[in-house]
């Protein structure tokens, strides 16, 4: 069912609202997480290689132990791979160059505004 040309105008401030207001919030929705550490990336997936070997040598030689530290090994490599670098966490963290947020309390009552008129509109 499409939207109406009220509703994509609201869905359209609202997103607007959003990246003015919550810009680290849309950054970390959208992936943006900087330069990934190479070296971290590649000494993860070397242990989660290590792990699926230990993993796969505990089963064949029926040694529970060494598939369980394999198994470590692969969820701590894989771990390292996904995990940010230091790099990406201090910009991520840097504060923006934006103007100062304008009053919450203004844009909610817009919005409660809105959403009278909205029920005002079909209830007629």
């Amino acid at each position: 069912m499409p939207l109406s040309e009220h509703e994509q105008r609201l869905l359209e401030e609202m997103e607007r609202n959003l990246y003015q207001n919550d810009a680290d919030f849309v950054a970390t929705v959208s992936g943006r997480r900087g330069k990934p550490n190479y070296r971290l990336v590649v000494v993860g997936a070397l242990l989660a290689v290590a792990g699926v070997a230990a993993l796969v040598a505990g089963v064949i030689v029926r040694q529970p132990l060494i598939g369980v530290v394999g198994f470590g090994l692969m969820l701590g490599g894989v771990l390292l791979v996904i995990s940010p670098g230091r790099g990406s966490e201090a910009t991520a963290s840097a504060p923006s160059a934006r103007p100062a947020r304008p009053s919450r309390t203004s844009w909610m009552d817009n919005m409660s505004e809105r959403w009278e008129r909205r029920q005002d509109e079909r209830g007629e």
